[in-house]
């Protein structure tokens, strides 16, 4: 079902190609109707990630587990420039990319809508291994360097970590996206799921 005003968008940007116009800029009022049309929402959310770099390679990871929505604040936070897209091999125009202008409220709404938030942190109790994530899920990846501020944090409902077994301490943050992922895509075309 489409639609229309995610339609109009599509029609005024010029980059329609799938039910929910990937590759237009939406912003966090169309995130009702992203979740509503889904059984089961698979949405990342992403915490002042600034290097384009990075966010075109999650985007490309994104496009490729089959992400619904990368939901991003307006603020602090890198959005689509030529670099992005050069880097993101076209999933900036295949995913749909949500810029917020309060993240924390966007995640409290996403919750309300029974999206499951999963925060990356080194402060989680349990690692990524640990947690069900076949439901609706919104996973949340902090910034380079930082991780997730502490109010992005407080807003999660689970934090999780990815357990490292060398001396470096974490992952850059598009490897981690990747990792985290594809871990949710592993456990939701199990059988069980």
């Amino acid at each position: 079902m489409r639609n229309k005003r995610i339609d109009h968008k599509a029609r005024e940007n010029r980059h329609v190609t799938a039910p929910t116009a990937p590759g237009v800029r939406l912003d966090e009022s169309d995130l009702d109707e992203i979740v509503s049309e889904r059984e089961k929402v698979f949405v990342l959310i992403l915490d002042c990630v600034q290097d384009p770099h990075n966010l075109g390679a999650i985007l490309r990871s994104a496009d490729g587990a089959g992400v619904d929505a990368v939901i991003a604040p307006k603020d602090k936070s890198v959005g689509i420039t030529e670099t992005v897209r050069r880097i993101a091999v076209g999933a900036a125009d295949s995913v749909a990319f949500i810029q917020v202008t309060n993240l924390a409220r966007t995640m409290k709404r996403l919750q309300e809508l029974g999206v499951w938030l999963v925060g990356t942190s080194d402060r989680g109790k349990q690692t990524l291994y640990d947690v069900d994530l076949k439901g609706s899920i919104g996973i949340v990846m902090g910034a380079e360097g930082e991780g997730l501020r502490r109010l992005t944090e407080d807003s999660c409902d689970f934090l999780v970590k990815i357990p490292m077994a060398g001396k470096v301490e974490c992952l850059n943050v598009s490897v981690a996206t990747g990792v985290c992922l594809y871990e949710a895509v592993r456990q939701r075309r199990s059988k069980k799921a």
